[in-house]
């Protein structure tokens, strides 16, 4: 019967919530999202009124997932580069309620990032590693709709992309500064999205993003 339910499920899903997007990133113990563990996941809402948008800081989410106490040495490279030191993932919120906490905040919102891939597929992998249902919410990656907006900024990672606009991160590489700097980055985006969409919702702007394919480099 677990199959209908599930069919079930997906008849009945909701369409995504254009007034909410959620910005969203994550800390990994290292680059490879298609092996490597999730340790961290930062969110936070962007609310759209009357085709304006503004961040909620009240409107946010921060969790760190316990790991395995039997793990392998750890890449101290890699704790230097986030600061999620072992105490701190040993600690951490067990992962089912961890990640069900995350679908539960994330509701039917889009799912915002800078390289989403990466953030995606590390999200995706942890829900299906226990055995729950994937977030079936929309993704928008903002790398290629920077691009599209702004072809006159040679720009590719975040860093250029916060440099170019004057973004300060108060620490790189740490999930929640990380997102507050993206869903400034979105901000700075806005006008221009505005000004190309009649109704700048999420499957509009994942449309345009599709554009940056098409460009010549």
């Amino acid at each position: 019967m677990n199959w209908l339910r599930r069919l079930a499920a997906w008849h009945s899903r909701a369409p995504a919530d254009d007034a909410r997007w959620v910005v969203l990133d994550v800390e990994a113990s290292g680059l490879d999202a298609a092996h490597d563990r999730l340790l961290a996941i930062a969110a936070l809402g962007v609310h759209i009124d009357v085709g304006r948008a503004r961040i909620a800081l009240a409107d946010s989410f921060e969790v760190v997932l316990r790991q395995p106490h039997d793990l392998h040495e750890p890449d101290k490279a890699n704790i230097l580069l986030h600061g999620i030191g072992v105490g701190v993932q040993r600690g951490g919120v067990e992962p089912a309620m961890a990640l069900q906490a995350f679908a539960r905040f994330v509701a039917r919102s889009p799912l915002i990032a800078f390289h989403a891939a990466f953030d995606r597929t590390l999200i995706e992998r942890g829900f299906v590693a226990l055995g729950l249902p994937r977030p079936d919410n929309p993704w928008l990656d903002l790398a290629p709709l920077a691009a599209v907006l702004h072809l006159d900024v040679r720009a590719h990672a975040l860093d250029d992309w916060l440099a170019h606009f004057g973004i300060r991160c108060v620490q790189r590489h740490q999930a929640a500064a990380d997102t507050l700097a993206t869903a400034e980055l979105l901000l700075q985006l806005w006008p221009r999205l505005a000004r190309q969409l009649r109704e700048p919702g999420i499957q509009a702007a994942r449309r345009l993003a599709a554009q940056r394919r098409w460009l010549v480099r």
